[in-house]
């Protein structure tokens, strides 16, 4: 009797068997997400460490912008606006900031404009050399700027562009154009091509295709592109000091650059600069948070 019912048990007697189902049971429970082992304060501490020394810096140039001159406190109590007052009136920061936004405006639409096609033509037309086309547009983005910089100045010195803030707004899109160009083409794959192809039978060209169905599904990616775009421009020193000589015609980094003295810095007025050129690209990159971060990830499945 023992050995038939340890037969039709599957080889194990009857009692145990409720023991080896709750032992499966026990051992399923136990299965859950390694961060779950792990204690909570492990995680938080690293975290805000390292929240902790990037906001260090810019509390030390709000105090320094924000407290009178002279004062040592570590609050800036009473508060006072003397250093936005001087670098914007005195020092000509808003005529900086004017040409900045210019120059990061412009950069970008005619990056955004240029790369789309490039991207385009990427991602849906076969042609011959198209990877070692590819394969050149990332090497080019080991090239440091510096190097270029005699012989665009010798292009644009021929075009008379010297002086004017075109140039810079020229070289600032062409340095941007082959990361944009890749990021879109990858955007451009993640469209079917059968929507276009709907588009066509209904009656549409190809470019009014793309206009109206292609472009709407690349939200993020020109977003993406765009914003990164215009703050690669607006934080560039390089090609403005270069290119531009007089003051009325300078960007919010070189203004920057012109309150440093030989012997001595007004700190107060620095911080104040600092604070009126972050200040932008932190708003820019609030609202545009979930785009960028979607827009990045998405481009970068396909290549």
């Amino acid at each position: 009797m023992t050995t038939t019912l340890t037969e039709r048990n599957g080889g194990a007697p009857a009692e145990l068997r409720p023991l080896a189902a709750g032992n499966g049971r026990a051992r399923t429970r136990r299965r859950r997400p390694v961060t779950d082992d792990i204690p909570r304060w492990q995680l938080l501490l690293p975290l805000g460490l390292y929240l902790l020394f990037t906001l260090v810096p810019f509390y030390w140039m709000l105090l320094f912008a924000l407290r009178p001159a002279g004062s040592t406190s570590l609050v800036p109590w009473p508060v006072t606006t003397e250093h936005f007052e001087k670098v914007w009136n005195e020092r000509s920061f808003g005529i900086f900031f004017q040409n900045s936004v210019l120059v990061g405006l412009a950069s970008m639409l005619m990056t955004l404009v240029v790369s789309l096609a490039g991207g385009y033509a990427l991602a849906r037309f076969r042609f011959r050399l198209k990877t070692p086309f590819m394969l050149a547009l990332l090497c080019s983005q080991f090239i440091p700027g510096a190097l270029m910089l005699v012989p665009l100045f010798e292009i644009f010195k021929n075009l008379q562009m010297i002086n004017s803030l075109g140039s810079v707004i020229i070289a600032e899109a062409v340095f941007q154009l082959p990361l944009s160009m890749i990021l879109l083409s990858g955007f451009v794959k993640n469209v079917p091509p059968s929507l276009e192809e709907a588009a066509w039978v209904d009656g549409c060209g190809r470019f009014r295709a793309f206009c109206a169905v292609v472009l709407p599904l690349l939200r993020p990616g020109i977003i993406a592109v765009g914003s990164f775009a215009f703050v690669h421009s607006w934080n560039h020193f390089l090609f403005a000091l270069m290119f531009l000589s007089s003051q009325e015609k300078q960007t919010i980094p070189v203004g920057l650059n012109t309150l440093l003295g030989a012997d001595s810095v007004d700190l107060g007025a620095l911080a104040a600069g600092g604070v009126i050129a972050a200040v932008p690209v932190v708003i820019i990159f609030g609202f545009i948070q979930k785009w960028l971060v979607t827009g990045f990830s998405a481009g970068a499945v396909k290549g």
